[in-house]
């Protein structure tokens, strides 16, 4: 991909993103489209996240993406949220305006429901939901299912504080169905869920090969969904497939939030068969297209 004087840059801030597949699942967009714009990736966290934003504001880019561990922290440095991502409380998307405005989007709840509608055959009306872990991910998700009617959506944190603080947010801004709790106390609720969502972080990087619940805990009547997607398989799906339980990973979650980004971020409305299809060749290990 040639970069010249007009071109527009895109980053993604996160740690870590060894595991991520937005740069080439973005960029192969981007050539379909003939756009001249470039995705790429930045290891940031917390720690030097301001500092890289403000930056951001004096370069040529069109925005950039946020995840892991940014996408709560990122806020105070933008200066207008649009209202869901104000109500999510994260946001992993921000769009830079030719007045040099950064405002905040978040576009994983959007991804994630179509995601567990299309692929996980399930809707949030009258299901039962639990969440392990109370990141930006996971609220995003949470949100979308309060949003669209979930009958009730646990939340599993290691600190109570942590998973009281979404769950309060959950039942303030969308609707009275959430109930906070520790991770030490999810097996009290898994008969009751629908689907069991993974958003710790738990099974990548370097926690790869483990899983944030006992595999003896699982049970076969709900969907397993994990946000992570490299490995594809993270020990949660793992020992949920082999308990006999239906698995679902975040590979459709990314894709369709892309597009929502890459339509925020250009204008246009990306063909998404090509960005899946560059989803299915990194998977089987093909080399990126010049």
């Amino acid at each position: 991909m040639k970069v010249d004087i007009n071109t527009k840059f895109i980053g993604l801030l996160g740690n870590p993103l060894k595991q991520s597949f937005a740069a080439r699942m973005q960029n192969a967009a981007y050539r379909a489209a003939g756009l001249n714009n470039i995705y790429f990736y930045n290891v940031v966290d917390n720690d030097h996240l301001g500092d890289v934003v403000n930056g951001i504001r004096y370069m040529p880019f069109a925005g950039f993406a946020v995840t892991k561990p940014n996408k709560v922290e990122v806020l105070q440095y933008l200066d207008e949220l649009d209202p869901l991502c104000q109500k999510m409380g994260a946001s992993n998307t921000v769009v830079k305006t030719e007045e040099g405005k950064l405002i905040g989007y978040n576009t994983d709840g959007v991804g994630f429901y179509q995601s567990l509608m299309e692929e996980g055959g399930l809707v949030a009306k009258d299901h039962t939901f639990l969440l392990l872990g109370a990141g930006g991910a996971g609220r995003a998700m949470c949100c979308v299912l309060a949003y669209e009617g979930a009958k009730k959506i646990y939340v599993a944190s290691r600190t109570l504080a942590s998973a009281q603080n979404l769950a309060d947010d959950l039942n303030a801004n969308f609707a009275p169905v959430a109930e906070a709790m520790t991770m030490a106390d999810y097996k009290d609720v898994l008969s009751k869920c629908d689907c069991v969502m993974n958003s710790s972080g738990v099974g990548m990087g370097k926690s790869i090969g483990q899983n944030p619940m006992k595999k003896e805990d699982i049970d076969t009547n709900a969907l397993y969904y994990d946000a992570c997607y490299n490995p594809a398989k993270t020990q949660f799906l793992i020992d949920a497939e082999e308990a006999g339980a239906k698995i679902l990973n975040g590979l459709g979650m990314s894709l369709y939030q892309g597009a929502r980004q890459i339509k925020l971020w250009t204008g246009i409305d990306p063909d998404i068969e090509v960005m899946r299809q560059e989803l299915f060749d990194i998977l089987a290990g093909k080399p990126e297209k010049e």
